[in-house]
């Protein structure tokens, strides 16, 4: 399996009226190789989507296979975890197009955010994401510090 992507960054882009999202440059360069890229998008938290590059869904899948059927918990995460996703490869011109159930779920309008981060990225509608970002914790470094601050390896 080829090596994970390291992504990061945040980048504006605008929905066309056809449901297209074109993907920066800049974020498909930290892909590496030439395009096409395949993607694999299904609904995130926080009301907005996940995009995974398709090594990266592979990967997940992998986990997901690992799970009991037969519990109930793990049955309704794969449910939710596959609800509306959909695979999509960008075009000559880099876009890729968004189901219109996915643009629903994330109240889609024509400005977005793209959030990319480890090995995925986050798309939100502009407003939305502002909105989210207005409810930073007063206290980050708090925040980090009870996330990270009892790790091995973090000063």
């Amino acid at each position: 399996m080829a090596e994970l992507p390291q992504l990061h960054g945040e980048y504006e882009c605008k929905l066309d009226a056809k449901g297209r999202l074109r993907m920066p440059s800049t974020l498909l360069r930290q892909l590496g190789g030439n395009g096409p890229h395949t993607f694999f998008v299904n609904r995130g938290f926080e009301q907005c989507l996940m995009i995974y590059p398709e090594n990266v869904w592979e990967k997940n899948l992998e986990r997901i296979k690992e799970l009991n059927v037969y519990r109930a918990q793990d049955r309704n995460f794969i449910r939710y975890f596959f609800r509306g996703v959909s695979d999509v490869t960008t075009d000559s011109a880099d876009r890729i197009l968004l189901n219109k159930s996915l643009q629903e779920y994330a109240r889609l309008k024509k400005d977005l955010m793209l959030f990319a981060y480890l090995d995925r990225i986050e798309l939100w509608d502009k407003q939305t994401y502002e909105a989210w970002l207005d409810e930073e914790p007063a206290d980050f470094a708090e925040l980090a510090e009870r996330t990270l601050g009892q790790k091995v390896g973090y000063q």
